[in-house]
């Protein structure tokens, strides 16, 4: 039996939070996947360069077994929107795990799903978690398995957290096959991927293209 993951949308989302999982994930034939959103139809990532087809909304999918929540720019807005917050609240009720990736994690939060816990998000928002009662912490993957609670930090580390799910959705080989399936095996030319690892240099930078993001 097939379980069902949903990857929810809005407008600004940051595609790499919702494909990075979905390229692991889609490789398990017992996997299926929709994205969804409150109405169908395209949905615009934070630059507008990419659009990515909601084929359900929030209402038609109450129940699924696998939420990965994506981040972005756009997730703000989502922290006072009671539509969003009440489906997050009662579709977690059922799942067999929550995730999030990036900012994401503050929506379960806005929520009340990490009251109480550590969580991770990307560097830049951390701080803000602490608003809706979780304590931040730098860590790529934070696991609260007794709560079916996994969060993500920034953007690719969904990549990592997608084929931690697949292990435990499944067992440590089907894990191993995504992983091989999509050739993740990081060797990056530079090490300043985390916030502790930057310097004053690249973080003026950062300022800088985050500015034309607003």
């Amino acid at each position: 039996m097939s379980l069902d993951v949903v990857i929810p949308l809005f407008p600004r989302f940051t595609a790499l939070d919702g494909i990075g999982p979905y390229e692991v994930l889609q490789r398990n034939p017992e996997l299926d996947i929709t994205f969804i959103a409150a109405e169908r139809g395209v949905v615009r990532s934070e630059n507008g360069m990419l659009g990515i087809e909601a084929d359900a909304t929030f209402d038609e999918t109450p129940s699924p077994d696998v939420i990965v929540f994506p981040g972005g720019v756009g997730t703000r807005p989502l922290l006072e929107d009671h539509t969003v917050l009440d489906w997050v609240r009662s579709a977690h009720e059922s799942t067999t795990f929550t995730t999030s990736v990036c900012t994401g994690s503050l929506v379960l939060a806005a929520a009340g799903l990490l009251d109480g816990l550590t969580a991770t998000t990307h560097w830049s928002t951390r701080d803000t978690l602490t608003t809706y009662g979780s304590t931040p912490v730098p860590d790529r993957v934070v696991e609260h398995l007794d709560r079916r609670i996994i969060t993500a930090a920034g953007v690719s580390s969904g990549i990592d957290m997608a084929l931690r799910l697949t292990e435990l959705l499944f067992d440590r080989t089907a894990a191993e096959a995504a992983q091989l399936m999509i050739e993740y095996d990081p060797q990056p030319p530079f090490d300043v991927g985390a916030l502790e690892k930057s310097n004053d240099t690249v973080m003026t930078r950062v300022i800088e293209y985050a500015e034309h993001r607003q």
